[in-house]
């Protein structure tokens, strides 16, 4: 027996029955909504997918990046070889060479047995390396070499292996200034930016919001057997609309989860979304920067903190808790951060 379709607005109908909010399914989840920039994506996709050139996908964290290259794997001749992501930033950088390459035994302090890397594990299909920003210099000319010439050496072996796999990287870093300030290099910029692909943020693509949240609700309500819940309120739909998403899809995603788990049902309630959705919006940090001294005082260390606390959630939040990247938005050491969240239970 299938699941009772949610309660939607009529305009809400409409807009499904016209416009099909499924853009595109994937081997890795649907990618759905009725944006223009997002459907020159994906018609930018279909032309390019035939083709063994590297593409570059920039945007902010959260956005869908790894359903877009999904995309582009399924369509394309690669569809039926693997699809091998990489996380860049989130590999030590001692280890990043040999997770790529793969290793030989005794080629390092710990290495005891041969071990196979990302690349030939990816070998005849596509490989997505994501977070590209991340890759130490070192990494980054081995890289270049493998673009360039198609082959690679395995940590520990002087043999060269060939390889014939499609290159796709991500990043939410801005590549011309990493490149201007000496952090990646040029020739590797211009070989990753063949084809160029943005994908917008959601507070850019509106329209979207709600599509999605029906999108999430139907998948969230199957995975926690919560059948009794239907669907939105108008309020609740409302909010969602109006908030700012920067934490992106995946955002959204996390807080229709949220909503379906703890709703009593059948309809998904303002009450039922979190915190800072029901607040009014504000630009981003005016209530605390412009907020009145009481008369009674205030514990200022108290204040500072939570202020604190706010900006670093924001930010692990916007960059899907790449601590990385995380720490470069608050202008802080990647180790100062974790010491910061260990101390905080953040």
């Amino acid at each position: 027996m299938g699941l009772p379709a949610p309660v939607l607005t009529p305009d809400i109908m409409t807009d499904v029955h016209v416009f099909r909010p499924t853009l595109r399914p994937t081997s890795r989840g649907k990618i759905v909504g009725r944006n223009p920039a997002m459907r020159r994506v994906l018609d930018t996709i279909q032309r390019v997918a035939a083709s063994t050139c590297t593409v570059l996908i920039t945007g902010e964290s959260g956005t869908g990046k790894e359903l877009v290259v999904a995309a582009l794997h399924d369509a394309s001749p690669r569809a039926g070889k693997p699809l091998v992501t990489v996380n860049c930033g989130a590999i030590p950088e001692n280890l990043i060479e040999s997770e790529l390459f793969g290793h030989v035994r005794g080629a390092f302090t710990g290495a005891h047995a041969t071990r196979q890397g990302h690349v030939a594990a990816a070998e005849g299909g596509t490989l997505f390396l994501d977070e590209i920003g991340e890759l130490p210099m070192l990494v980054q000319v081995k890289l270049l070499r493998l673009l360039q010439q198609r082959e690679y050496s395995i940590v520990g072996e002087s043999r060269v292996t060939k390889s014939d796999i499609r290159i796709v990287a991500a990043t939410n870093r801005d590549l011309e200034a990493e490149v201007t300030a000496h952090r990646f290099r040029e020739d590797l910029y211009y070989r990753l930016n063949v084809i160029h692909l943005e994908l917008p943020a959601l507070r850019e693509r509106s329209e979207d919001v709600e599509l999605l949240a029906i999108h999430f609700l139907h998948g969230c309500v199957s995975r926690a057997g919560r059948r009794d819940v239907l669907g939105f309120t108008p309020e609740a739909l409302e909010l969602l609309r109006g908030y700012a998403w920067p934490g992106n899809v995946r955002s959204l995603e996390n807080t229709i989860e949220r909503a379906v788990l703890l709703t009593a049902g059948p309809l998904v309630t303002a009450a039922d979304l979190p915190e800072r959705i029901r607040q009014p919006s504000t630009p981003q940090g005016q209530a605390e920067t412009q907020r009145s001294l009481p008369d009674t005082g205030i514990d200022l260390r108290a204040a500072v903190e939570l202020y604190e606390n706010h900006l670093i959630t924001q930010a692990l939040e916007r960059t899907g808790r790449n601590k990385n990247r995380a720490a470069q938005l608050l202008g802080l050491n990647r180790t100062t951060l974790v010491e910061m969240l260990k101390r905080k239970g953040i």
